[in-house]
């Protein structure tokens, strides 16, 4: 015995001071013990349909295949089709054992379907594990899913890790309840204010499939003419899913459907709920106990039984547009629902998007619309301060606030609430003519015209083509002017104008949902505006070319849309309700929000882009990465012949310390941006083709590496903003 071991003393388990000095020293030299699976090691496989087709959880688009795995036979009885499943992914053809595959990490998995024999000559590595034997994915669900991914050139993992949630253990052990029994169908109710509404209903009611665009009269309606519409489909015997933009819209229908339906008949799916609950409501969809969904854009994949109408609200909202991979817009989701279900589609909201109307144009959708008596009652008088009128105004000059605009506020107080729309700071400018304000853009491709620095000449922001000698095909003038940007009159100034006038706030830090209805002031930024007790009595939509001016091709769609819902949150005329807008009453959507004619404005939008090649009219994708990258994707893809690329073109670099705006280039790096456009019927050999490059690309291990963005190009079909 040592020295040591006689100072160290004896143990207090009585074990020799040289054995435990051995186990000391083995301990701090181990390496953590981690449990591992096991690899089914000579165990039997199942006797009938021995393979199991796995979709392992590899978001990339060179692994977007199925993966043959041996099933044990006892893992033969929970191995079932739709279930979450562990595997060994990675193991080399040398590594087998036994005649099985070991090795490789273990990674999540759908098991998709069992067989018989499988396609692969060699061994096969066993499943480790059945995670749950809950199916969750199920043949309509993958079938969607895959569609989805091909139409986003995008990879089937990535499209289900956005249609299934994460397994939560104590919600999958919880039963869910009993399904209740068809209520009765419901009446008509408001919908009696569109020519087509009692007949749209009917038509559910009775098990019919119709196809319909939904231009919603202002008000608080809306809600309960949707209610209305899953009460028909569930009177039917069928389900029903309606997506919404965010969670104050879902609120609102949620109790519009408690109303109608009463309570147990429609589950609520958003991140609010937390993943536990979420989870829970999620699975009692899929267990057929509750057959109508609400929720944001992550419900538009809930798995309805027998789905009898998929429906979506303001589809022109950015928050119905995914930002993870590969980035699907609800509503071409729910398109791709309703042909593979045949069920019924209804798109709604107070707008008209430009891809609403080709839904009508091509005669794919029906109008559900009022008669222009309808329309001038719900609606409030709308009134426009243009810059001749803010030239002429000595309030406006001195105040920032035109006379009109005062005058509104103070009788508007008189009577309740004042709802007062600030533009988002932070739109970049863009260049249009000095004389009749339309927009400047390029001979060749139309896209917009960018004057990058003082004195230098003008480049498309599309194609990167200068332009040496513009004139406004409009006019014939030959100025141009940059647009004034940004948010001047704020809430404290408005407080000074009315000191007697409570002043409340709305927007991205502390968003309202409601208000009361007496006198105040109301700030808000588009989107989130709440909604005032018996309405706004006036309300002003100022700095008009904040919005217009935005350097986008839906600029002028998407600040009528603003402007609309704003505007539906007022009184109607005969009731004294106005609503004042800063901007030139001659441009387009200013007149539309005039008339009140959102589907006139979105027809004529469609047209012109019709003539021009734009989307929706077009398919378009974009290709963006550093410049070596973006050059040599674009040498190696193989696009149909009839593609036009456009660019590349620098993308405005993100500077250190600000938000990222999705889609731009990481903080301090210079980035390029390609557009890819094909004309109508081509949009799937153009994501096919993409897809297959960016495969080939990501094989080659061209992806960038793991520390970095020197290699990455992005793809994203249907861009929402493309300049």
């Amino acid at each position: 015995m040592s020295s040591e071991n006689e100072q160290a003393g004896g143990g207090g388990d009585g074990a020799p001071p040289e054995q435990l000095a051995l186990i000391r020293e083995s301990v701090r030299k181990a390496a953590v013990p981690r449990a591992k699976p096991r690899t089914w090691r000579g165990a039997a496989l199942a006797e009938e349909l021995p393979v199991a087709r796995v979709l392992v959880d590899k978001g990339v688009l060179h692994l977007d295949r199925y993966f043959d795995y041996a099933v044990p036979a006892e893992l033969d009885a929970e191995a079932q089709p739709g279930v979450r499943v562990r595997v060994r992914f990675g193991a080399g053809r040398g590594r087998v054992r036994d005649g099985r595959r070991e090795g490789g990490g273990l990674i999540d998995g759908f098991l998709v379907e069992r067989r018989a024999e499988s396609d692969y000559a060699g061994p096969l590595a066993a499943l480790a594990q059945v995670v749950s034997p809950e199916p969750v994915l199920d043949a309509e669900l993958l079938a969607l899913t895959r569609a989805v991914a091909d139409r986003y050139a995008g990879s089937l993992a990535d499209v289900l890790q956005l249609a299934v949630p994460p397994r939560n253990a104590r919600a999958e052990r919880r039963a869910s309840p009993e399904p209740l029994p068809p209520p009765p169908a419901p009446a008509a109710g408001s919908w009696e204010r569109y020519a087509q509404g009692p007949a749209f209903v009917a038509a559910l009611a009775s098990g019919g499939a119709p196809r319909a665009v939904w231009n919603a009269l202002p008000g608080p309606e809306w809600s309960e003419e949707l209610a209305r519409a899953v009460a028909a489909t569930l009177a039917s015997g069928r389900g029903a899913l309606v997506v919404l933009p965010d969670g104050r819209t879902v609120a609102r229908l949620d109790t519009a459907l408690r109303d109608v339906l009463g309570e147990g008949r429609h589950a609520v799916l958003t991140a609010d709920a937390g993943p536990e609950k979420r989870y829970g409501q999620w699975l009692a969809v899929r267990r057929g106990a509750v057959r109508a969904v609400i929720g944001t854009r992550a419900a538009m994949f809930a798995p309805v039984r027998e789905l009898g109408l998929v429906a979506l609200w303001d589809d022109g909202d950015d928050s119905h547009s995914e930002q993870h991979a590969p980035q699907p817009h609800a509503r071409e989701v729910l398109l791709l629902r309703a042909a593979q279900d045949r069920c019924a589609f209804l798109l709604g909201g107070w707008s008209c998007t430009v891809e609403a109307a080709q839904l009508v144009e091509s005669g794919w959708a029906r109008p559900l619309v009022a008669t222009r008596e309808r329309v001038r009652a719900a609606a409030p008088l709308v009134r426009t301060v243009g810059d001749g009128d803010l030239a002429r105004d000595e309030a406006a000059r001195a105040a920032r606030l035109p006379s009109l605009a005062w005058q509104a506020v103070r009788d508007g107080l008189r009577q309740g609430p004042v709802l007062v729309q600030v533009p988002r700071r932070g739109y970049v400018p863009r260049l249009a003519c000095a004389v009749c304000r339309a927009p400047a853009r390029c001979r060749h491709c139309a896209g917009p015209l960018e004057g990058p620095e003082a004195g230098a000449a003008l480049r498309c922001g599309w194609c990167g083509r200068e332009e040496g000698g513009w004139h406004c095909p409009e006019c014939g003038a030959f100025r141009l002017r940059a647009q004034v940007v940004g948010a001047r009159r704020t809430a404290e100034e408005l407080g000074r104008a009315f000191p007697a006038v409570p002043v409340r706030t709305s927007g991205r830090e502390h968003v309202l949902d409601t208000v009361p209805g007496s006198p105040a002031l109301v700030v808000s930024t588009p989107g989130a505006e709440p909604v005032a007790e018996g309405g706004y009595a006036a309300a002003l939509l100022l700095d008009g070319w904040a919005m217009l001016g935005r350097p986008d091709l839906r600029a002028g769609e998407d600040a009528l849309r603003r402007w609309i819902a704003a505007a539906a949150l007022v009184r109607p005329q005969p009731a004294g309700g106005t609503v004042v807008v800063v901007a030139e009453p001659t441009l387009r959507p200013v007149q539309a929000l005039v008339r009140w004619d959102p589907v006139g404005h979105a027809v004529r939008e469609l047209g012109e882009r019709a003539e021009l090649g734009f989307p929706p009219v077009s398919r378009m994708a974009a290709v963006s990465g550093p410049p070596e990258a973006v050059a040599e994707f674009l040498g190696t893809v193989e696009l149909p012949d009839e593609a036009e690329v456009l660019g590349p073109v620098p993308m405005p670099v993100t500077a250190a310390g600000r938000a990222r705006r999705p889609g731009a280039p990481p903080p301090g790096e210079h980035w390029d941006r390609a557009l890819v456009r094909v004309p109508p019927g081509r949009g799937a050999a153009l994501t096919s083709a993409l897809k297959t490059a960016q495969a080939a690309r990501m094989a080659r291990g061209g992806g960038g590496s793991a520390g970095g963005s020197a290699g990455v190009v992005r793809v994203r079909v249907d861009p929402p903003d493309i300049g």
